[in-house]
C-alpha cells in the first residue's frame, strides 16, 4: 500500500478509545490533537466516570498487541479463567470459560490503562490538551468552541475532521444531532450498580481465588467481583433502581445495605470490612444501551466507542468493541483518501457488529444473574463443551467466539442462536447427557455450520 498523505485529525475525548486512536494515527505521521475535558490524570490521578473493572478479551488484546502495547497492558492485568459461582445454597463451583487454560479474559483497571494509552499517544507525537470541553461546533465553517471549565477560558479551533471518542454522553454526538438526525435511541436498563471493594489479606494476598470472576447470582440481581493486581477485588452490586424487589431505593443507607448483604450475600459480606464506608461514598450509577442509525456526518465528523454504541457491561466487551472500532477506523482512513469514504465504510463495517454485541450484552445479564445457577443451563453448557471438543473450529460456544476469537460479533450472534436452539432441543427432558444421540447431533452440526476462518480462530490456539 502506498504511503498515506499526512492529514490533521481532531479527537474529542482522551479516554481509552481516543488515546489509542491518537497513538495509531500519530504513528502514521498524521497531525493529531486530542481535547479532553478532564485534567491530565497523569499529574492529578485518574478522575474517571464509571470505574467498573474492565475485562480485556482476545480481540481487544490483539489490537493492543498490534499497537505494540500488549505486554505493557498484561503486566498490570490479572487473568480470569472462569466464573466462580457463589449460589444462595449449595457449594461454590468453578465454571471454566474455555476448553483450555489459555482461554481466559483479563481484569484491567480502567484508570491505569488510560494513563498507559495517554503516554503512548504522546510518545507517538499526538498533542494532548486537557481541561478542554467541546461546547459548540460550526460544521459549515469547520470550527469548534472549547471551554476550559478550570479557568473559564474559551478558544476556537479549526478542524478538518472531528472524531468523537467522548463516551456515552458525547458532546460531539449532541452537536451532530443538532445538525442532522442520527436517530438516537437511548434505552435505560432499569438497573443500576454500586461499586464496593474486597481488600487484600494483611500479607497482601487475595481473600478469594484470584483467577476467576466471582458471581453471586440471585435471579433478578447479582454481585460480581473482579481481581486487581494489588490483591483487592472490585466488587459491583447490580440491582433494580426502583421497580421490583429488592431495589436500590429500599437500601437508603449503609445499615440497610448491611442487612441486605447479611441475607443475600453473607459470604461476600465477610470479605468486605469497609462495606459501610463504600456504600456511603460510592454513587449508585445507571446502565443503558445507546443505538444510533447514523454514526458520521459526511467527512466532517464520526463517532466511535461508547459515543456511538454504549452498552451494558455484562459481556465485558465495551472496551474490546471500542478497540476494534479504533483498529477499523485507523485501517479505513489509511485505505481511503477521502474522509467521507472512510467514515462511511467505518459505519458500514462496525455498526452491525456493535448492535450484535449490544444485544448479547443484554442477554448475558440474564445468564450471569440467573442461568449460571440453573441446572438446565448447566446441562446445556456441559453438552456445549462436549460438542466443541468434537467439532473444534466449527461448533464454538458463543462466549468463546466473543471472548477468545476475532469472530465478528454479528457472526457470533447468528451462530450462537443456532447453537443454543440445538442445545435446548437436545437436552429437553433429560437428566443424563449419556442418553443423547451424539452421532445425530454431529450430522446436524456439520450440515448447519461451516468452519470458522482460521484467522478468526488463531488467538484461541
Amino acid at each position: 500500500m502506498a504511503p498515506v498523505m499526512s492529514r490533521a485529525y481532531t479527537i474529542v475525548g482522551g479516554g481509552l478509545a481516543g488515546a489509542l486512536l491518537a497513538a495509531l494515527l500519530a504513528r502514521r505521521g498524521h497531525r493529531v490533537d486530542v481535547f479532553e475535558r478532564r485534567p491530565d490524570a497523569r499529574l492529578r490521578g485518574y478522575e474517571g466516570g464509571r470505574s467498573i473493572n474492565l475485562a480485556l478479551a482476545a480481540r481487544g488484546l490483539a489490537v493492543l498487541r498490534e499497537a505494540g502495547l500488549g505486554d505493557a497492558v498484561l503486566a498490570q492485568a490479572v487473568a480470569m479463567r472462569g466464573r466462580m459461582v457463589h449460589p444462595r445454597e449449595g457449594q461454590i463451583n468453578f465454571q471454566p470459560y474455555g476448553r483450555v487454560d489459555r482461554e481466559c479474559i483479563w481484569s484491567v483497571h480502567r484508570g491505569n490503562l488510560n494513563l498507559l494509552l495517554l503516554d503512548a499517544a504522546e510518545r507517538a507525537g499526538a498533542r494532548l490538551h486537557f481541561h478542554q470541553r467541546l461546547n459548540y461546533v460550526d460544521f459549515a465553517a469547520r470550527r469548534a468552541e472549547l471551554v476550559n471549565d478550570h479557568d473559564r477560558s474559551v478558544q476556537w479551533i479549526d478542524f478538518d475532521a472531528l472524531i468523537g471518542a467522548d463516551g456515552a454522553g458525547s458532546a460531539l454526538r449532541a452537536a451532530m444531532q443538532r445538525h442532522v438526525d442520527l436517530h438516537e435511541h437511548f434505552e435505560p436498563l432499569g438497573h443500576g450498580y454500586k461499586e464496593l471493594e474486597i481488600p487484600p489479606l494483611e500479607d497482601g494476598g487475595f481473600r478469594i481465588a484470584r483467577d476467576a470472576l466471582h458471581i453471586w447470582p440471585r435471579g433478578g440481581y447479582m454481585l460480581i467481583a473482579l481481581p486487581n493486581t494489588e490483591g483487592t477485588f472490585t466488587a459491583t452490586l447490580f440491582l433494580a433502581h426502583r421497580d421490583g424487589t429488592p431495589n436500590f431505593e429500599q437500601l437508603p443507607d449503609a445499615a440497610a445495605a448491611r442487612d441486605f448483604f447479611e441475607r443475600e450475600f453473607p459470604d461476600a459480606l465477610a470479605l468486605m470490612p469497609g462495606l459501610a464506608a463504600d456504600w456511603a461514598d460510592n454513587p449508585t450509577s445507571g446502565l443503558a444501551t445507546l443505538r444510533l442509525r447514523r454514526w458520521h456526518l459526511d467527512g466532517r465528523a464520526v463517532l466511535i466507542g461508547d459515543a456511538a454504541h454504549a452498552m451494558v457491561p455484562f459481556h465485558g466487551q465495551g472496551m474490546n468493541c471500542a478497540f476494534e472500532d479504533v483498529a477499523a477506523l485507523d485501517r479505513l482512513m489509511a485505505e481511503h483518501e477521502d474522509s467521507v469514504d472512510a467514515f462511511a465504510a467505518f459505519e458500514a463495517d462496525r455498526r452491525p457488529n456493535a448492535e450484535a454485541i449490544q444485544a448479547m450484552a443484554l442477554e448475558n445479564y440474564v445468564e450471569m444473574r440467573d442461568s449460571v445457577d440453573n441446572p438446565d443451563w448447566r446441562r446445556q453448557r456441559a453438552l456445549e463443551l462436549q460438542l466443541a471438543e468434537r467439532h473444534p473450529g466449527r461448533f464454538v460456544p458463543r462466549y468463546s467466539m466473543v471472548s477468545f476469537t476475532r469472530t465478528p460479533y454479528a457472526v457470533a450472534l447468528e451462530r450462537g442462536r443456532w447453537q443454543r436452539e440445538l442445545l435446548v432441543e437436545a437436552t429437553r427432558g433429560i437428566d443424563d447427557l449419556s442418553s443423547i444421540d451424539l452421532t445425530a447431533l454431529d450430522a446436524r452440526i456439520v450440515d448447519g455450520l461451516a468452519p470458522l476462518p482460521e484467522d478468526w480462530l488463531e488467538l484461541a490456539r
